[in-house]
C-alpha cells in the first residue's frame, strides 16, 4: 500500500457478527441477519430454535468481549495506548453506533480486526462493506477505518489450534487415538459465491482454498498424514449447490468405512459460537454416538492467549513495521503496509489516505 503520509492510529475496532441475549431478540436479530435475502419464515424459525435451545443468548458477544479484554492487556502489556471498541453487523453493539461513539471520543483513524481469517464476501468484504456503511452513516467527520489483512495462516492461530487438536486428542479412549480420524470444518457457502472469490486469473474458491491450507497447516503441526476437509452450517435451498459434505454426512460415511474415533476442529471459525455448539457439539457429537463412534472437538482459539497476541500482532504491522508472518502459499490479501493488494471479488483494493471503502 501507498500512503500519502505516515497514518496515526488512534484506536482498534473490534467489528464481528453479532448475536442475540435474550429469547425476545432471537427474530429480530435473524431478521437482520437474513434481511433482503428472501429466506422463508419458516426457515428463520427452525434456525431461532437453535438459539431458543440455549435460552435465546449466542455465546458470541461474550466471547468477543474476552478476546477485548485479553487484547487490551496484550496491548498494555507491550506499552501501545490503543483504546480498544466493538461493534457488530447484525446486533447490539452495532458497528453504526459504534462508530458514532469513536467520533464523538475524538477517533480521527481506527484499525479494523475482524473476526474472521478469510477471504470471501463473508469473509472479508462484508466487513468492508460494514465499514463503508457506519462511516456513511455517521457522515462527514466519520473516523478513517483500515480493514486489518486476512490471518487464516498466521503462525499464532496454527499453533492454537494444533494444541487444541493434541488436547481434543487426548480426551479419546486411549485404545482408540491411534486410529482416530482428523476432521476440519468451516461454514459452508454457495459453491458459486467460493468460486467468484478471489482473482478470477487465479481461479477462484478463495476462501476454500484458504481454509483447505489452514487445514493442511494444522494437521501437519501435529503430525498427521492425513486429514479430511468437511462443511458446516448450510442455509440455503437444496437446489442451489453448496460446499460439501456436510460434517454429519461424513461422519456416516467414515463409520461406514471403520472408522470408529474422529477428532472434529473447526478451523472456520475464531469461537465456540452458536453455530460450533449446535452443529458439533450437539448434532455431529449425536450422530457420532449412535454410530458408536468417539468422537472429540478441538477449541477454537479465541479463547488462547496466542490469539490475542495475533491481533497485536497484526496491529503491529501498521504501527511498529513489525513484518507479516505467513505459513501457507495460498494467497491472502488484506490492508497491509507492505502493499498487499486485495482480491478482485474478495475485498476492495485499498484506497489512499485511510480509506477502505469497496470498490
Amino acid at each position: 500500500m501507498s500512503y500519502d503520509a505516515p497514518v496515526k492510529y488512534d484506536a482498534l475496532l473490534v467489528l464481528s457478527f453479532g448475536g442475540p441475549e435474550g429469547p425476545e431478540e432471537v427474530m429480530p436479530f435473524l431478521e437482520n441477519v437474513t434481511r433482503g435475502r428472501g429466506v422463508p419464515r419458516e426457515r428463520l424459525e427452525e434456525v431461532a430454535r437453535h438459539y431458543l435451545h440455549f435460552g435465546g443468548v449466542s455465546p458470541i458477544n461474550a466471547l468477543n468481549l474476552d478476546i477485548i479484554e485479553a487484547v487490551r492487556a496484550e496491548l498494555a502489556g507491550a506499552g501501545t495506548d490503543l483504546p480498544v471498541y466493538f461493534g457488530n453487523r447484525n446486533w447490539h453493539p452495532m458497528v453504526e453506533d459504534t462508530v458514532a461513539r469513536m467520533a464523538a471520543d475524538g477517533v480521527g483513524s481506527a484499525l479494523v480486526f475482524p473476526t474472521s481469517a478469510w477471504g470471501g464476501y463473508s469473509g472479508c468484504l462484508q466487513y468492508h462493506e460494514d465499514i463503508a456503511r457506519a462511516r456513511a452513516a455517521f457522515g462527514p467527520g466519520a473516523p478513517e477505518l483500515v480493514k486489518l489483512r486476512q490471518y487464516f495462516d498466521h503462525p499464532l492461530l496454527i499453533e492454537a489450534f494444533a494444541d487444541a487438536i493434541r488436547a481434543a486428542l487426548a480426551r479419546l479412549p486411549h485404545q482408540r487415538r491411534a486410529g482416530a480420524r482428523l476432521v476440519f470444518t468451516a461454514h459452508s457457502i454457495p459453491e458459486s459465491a467460493d468460486l467468484a472469490a478471489g482473482p478470477p486469473e487465479d481461479g477462484g474458491r478463495l476462501y476454500s482454498r484458504q481454509v483447505a491450507e489452514a487445514a493442511r497447516l494444522c494437521a501437519a503441526a501435529v503430525g498427521f498424514a492425513d486429514h479430511d476437509l468437511v462443511w458446516q452450517s448450510r442455509s440455503g435451498p437444496p437446489r442451489i449447490p453448496w460446499l460439501a459434505p456436510d460434517i454429519v454426512d461424513h461422519l456416516e460415511d467414515l463409520s461406514a468405512k471403520g472408522v470408529d474415533a474422529v477428532v472434529v476442529c473447526p478451523v472456520g471459525f475464531v469461537s465456540d459460537h452458536l453455530e460450533v455448539i449446535w452443529d458439533l457439539d450437539n448434532e455431529a457429537e449425536e450422530k457420532a454416538g449412535e454410530l458408536g463412534m468417539a468422537f472429540a472437538r478441538a477449541a477454537t482459539p479465541g479463547t488462547d492467549p496466542r490469539f490475542a497476541r495475533l491481533v497485536v500482532e497484526l496491529i503491529g504491522e501498521h504501527v511498529a513495521g513489525v513484518q507479516p508472518r505467513r505459513l501457507g502459499s495460498v494467497p491472502g490479501y488484506g490492508c497491509t503496509p507492505d502493499g498487499a493488494p486485495c482480491a478482485v471479488g474478495c475485498c476492495a483494493v485499498r484506497r489512499p489516505a485511510g480509506t477502505s471503502r469497496p470498490e
